[in-house]
């Protein structure tokens, strides 16, 4: 794990790093020291790690709470190269969904090819950053939503660190395996005019999980318009979970 540059500002730390062809960033409280609880961010398709949604979080959690969070590009986005494979299957896609195809099955197909890199690259990066002094061996909770669910509910079923996790704005097709075996709380978000993930996917989806404490959290509007009042929602339901 290679730092290549630290910044701070009001009270939070950030330190962009490389591990191998990993970029990724780290925000904790400034003048950190000793164990706290980790939060591992999974940004949507087309953003990044620092993303304003991503950024915005990330700050709250260590500003409220004391925690480290963590981002890194997925393949193939921010500042990672281009991924030959990737390009041509979502060119393909659109041509497919012009043609009368069902998008939600199309994402679902591509979220699990993305997933199977992405995983073991989050438990690596789980792996380096537990063992900085400012950040420890402590508890692990996950945030994703859009391409943070659809990856994050493989990487939650696989990862016994991760003790809460806070998805939505996906859909059950290929993920009710996975979502079987999840059985950490789970904090899950649906927008109810989402033009993206029918409706009766992402419900299939939240029944999937296995967590016996599990919330779904539903509200008007499309895809993207989580209202700002349920990140007050996520770190009550964090600080509850991770200490």
């Amino acid at each position: 794990m290679r730092f290549i540059s630290e910044t701070s500002f009001d009270g939070v730390r950030e330190q962009l790093f490389t591990l191998g062809e990993i970029p990724g960033v780290l925000w904790t409280p400034e003048d950190s020291v000793g164990t706290r609880p980790l939060v591992l961010m999974g940004h949507g398709g087309g953003q990044h790690k620092q993303a304003p949604g991503i950024l915005a979080r990330a700050r709250r959690f260590v500003t409220e709470c004391g925690f480290a969070v963590v981002a890194v590009d997925v393949p193939a986005h921010g500042d990672r190269p281009k991924v030959e494979e990737y390009d041509r299957i979502v060119t393909e896609n659109q041509a497919r969904v012009e043609a009368g195809e069902e998008l939600a099955q199309l994402m679902a197909d591509f979220q699990a090819l993305v997933a199977r890199r992405t995983v073991p690259e989050w438990r690596e990066v789980l792996d380096a950053v537990q063992q900085l002094d400012h950040v420890g061996a402590g508890p692990v909770g996950y945030w994703g939503v859009s391409l943070g669910c659809g990856l994050g509910i493989p990487f939650v079923a696989a990862e016994p660190r991760v003790r809460a996790a806070v998805l939505g704005l996906g859909g059950v097709l290929g993920q009710a395996e996975a979502a079987a075996r999840i059985a950490v709380p789970v904090e899950f978000l649906v927008q109810w005019d989402d033009e993206r993930v029918p409706r009766d996917q992402s419900l299939a989806l939240f029944d999937a999980l296995a967590s016996t404490e599990k919330t779904l959290h539903a509200n008007p509007g499309k895809h993207g318009e989580i209202p700002g009042f349920e990140l007050e929602s996520t770190l009550r339901f964090f600080a509850r979970h991770l200490g």
